[in-house]
């Protein structure tokens, strides 16, 4: 494995006349990983580490810090204070109503600071990373599940990205409809495989291919920044979906990335990693309440999207003011100022992507 991660980034990198590069560094096991086998395949490179700081989020830079400072690496933290500000930009660059632009940033910056930059994007949907999910998903479907049980058990072991009146979201120009939804689910879980197995296989097929892989491709075109992704290549991918299970994942300590683990062990690394890494992640909650109800009250009040009958203003009307607000359904009014932003850039083509929030 390790042999495999070297030799995508020597062929990536170590046979450019470039010689500098940046690393998306989280203090996680992926990009800490990643960092120290850059370090030693391109020695002679120059490496600028780069992480996220969000206002009233957790900080994980000062662990990052201490990882860049044992390889002796410059260590840039981009302080971010309000998340939705260039959401216009980002979202004129992606074309998809997304909210979620942490990967604006640190391509914006690495932008700057040479031709290439390595992530250990794909850790965790091919080495076992998402272990808060595992668990209840195993839980939920103990007692021999039919393939649409493990479906739904699947979903439910993603709340934040659906609320309980999802079909009430919508205006009188989309049909939603649930059982569409698990069809698209279906072939992950109707299939041989353990399930466990399905998990993975349906968290490979999801949001990395559908969302964050073609967003950051995007970002990655825009600011012309040559991306290096060795956990991605075709020859760790083919490696890892054919890795056994307890080489990635252990029950009942509920431990994930066991065979990248080891290999940070063997390096003497896994001291440094943060304990619960969150990974370049905006407290949700506390941007609502810092701009995410500003800005929401002040697009979705009179929202094209509304106007169009794609999105019901009853349902908005119902949930925008309330007290204690859940946070699944601060995720999903995020989501529609995202909506109405790219509906006002590309459908009625009233606002400018300069425009900030």
């Amino acid at each position: 494995m390790e042999n495999l991660i070297c030799s995508n980034i020597h062929r990536a990198i170590k046979n450019s006349s470039n010689t500098k590069t940046s690393i998306a560094l989280s203090s996680g096991v992926d990009s800490t990983l990643v960092f120290a086998l850059l370090k030693k395949t391109c020695p002679d490179v120059k490496i600028n580490a780069i992480s996220i700081r969000f206002e009233n989020s957790v900080d994980e830079s000062k662990y990052a810090a201490k990882i860049a400072s044992k390889f002796d690496i410059d260590h840039n933290v981009v302080f971010v204070e309000n998340y939705l500000k260039d959401l216009p930009h980002a979202i004129s660059i992606i074309k998809q109503p997304f909210w979620d632009i942490h990967w604006y940033h640190v391509v914006k910056k690495a932008k700057t600071l040479g031709k290439f930059l390595v992530s250990g994007d794909g850790g965790d949907e091919l080495f076992g990373g998402y272990t808060f999910r595992y668990k209840k998903f195993l839980s939920l479907t103990a007692k021999n599940p039919s393939p649409i049980d493990k479906v739904k058990a699947y979903l439910q072991c993603h709340e934040r990205d659906w609320v309980e009146d999802q079909a009430d979201i919508f205006g009188k120009k989309l049909d939603f409809n649930w059982n569409r939804i698990y069809k698209q689910f279906l072939p992950y879980f109707d299939n041989p495989l353990s399930r466990l197995s399905q998990v993975f296989l349906a968290d490979f097929n999801g949001k990395l291919l559908y969302n964050w892989i073609p967003l950051n491709t995007s970002f990655h075109d825009h600011f012309k920044v040559k991306p290096v992704t060795p956990l991605l290549s075709k020859e760790t991918i083919h490696y890892a979906t054919h890795l056994p299970l307890d080489l990635k994942y252990n029950q009942k300590t509920d431990t994930g990335k066991l065979l990248l683990r080891e290999i940070l062990h063997k390096y003497s690394l896994d001291k440094l990693l943060i304990k619960k890494k969150q990974g370049f992640s905006v407290d949700t909650m506390n941007l609502w309440k810092s701009h995410g109800y500003d800005l929401c009250d002040y697009y979705l009040s009179d929202a094209r999207v509304v106007q169009s009958k794609w999105i019901d203003k009853d349902w908005i009307q119902k949930h925008f003011d309330k007290n204690n607000i859940d946070i699944r359904y601060v995720n999903k009014f995020l989501g529609l100022l995202a909506l109405e932003i790219w509906y006002r850039i590309f459908i009625t083509k009233e606002m400018k992507p300069t425009v900030t929030l």
